[in-house]
């Protein structure tokens, strides 16, 4: 089977891929078609993260395994794409350069029947151009009602309170 996947530029513009993928190529051949559809050179660090409906980060899979207990983390390589996307698992989070923190939203949609003599991956349709630097994420707070004062937190603390705040009790 074949998985048409739409990779997403975590920007304000609309920049965005269209590929296909075997489901049973793995994470490293869909890292690989994401660089060459966007451009990027391929000398960073890179991991997907599985990732749920509001986008929230789950486990990783590396580019490399870089822990120090060697297989305790999943990579690319090992990984086939249809491990960790399904139609019921729709979407990872790809990071390209943790330095720059290029984010991508990879949503599965669509699974077809291959075709005779196309090679996969394939890059189907490109919208957009990458921007010169990676766009910043924006950390977005609930804004506090003034009205209830009760609501705001102090964040006024008196250094001399700092005895009395029982660090101790939760400290590992």
């Amino acid at each position: 089977m074949v998985y048409r996947i739409r990779i997403i530029l975590d920007a304000s513009e609309d920049v965005f891929r269209d590929v296909e993928i075997e489901t049973t190529q793995t994470l490293e051949d869909l890292h690989n078609v994401i660089l060459q559809s966007f451009g990027f050179d391929g000398q960073e660090m890179a991991s997907f993260y599985v990732s749920n409906e509001e986008w929230e980060q789950g486990e990783e899979i590396a580019l490399f395994d870089m822990s120090e207990t060697p297989g305790s983390v999943r990579v690319m390589n090992e990984t086939a794409v249809d491990d960790v996307l399904s139609e019921k698992q729709t979407k990872l989070i790809y990071v390209y350069d943790f330095l720059s923190m290029w984010t991508f939203l990879v949503e599965l949609a669509e699974v077809t029947e291959p075709e005779d003599g196309m090679s996969y991956p394939n890059l189907m349709y490109a919208h957009g151009q990458i921007p010169a630097e990676a766009p910043e994420t924006e950390f977005v707070g609930e804004d506090l009602d003034p009205t209830h004062p009760e609501d705001d937190m102090d964040m006024d603390l008196d250094p001399d309170d700092y005895d009395n705040l029982d660090f101790d009790e939760n400290w590992n």
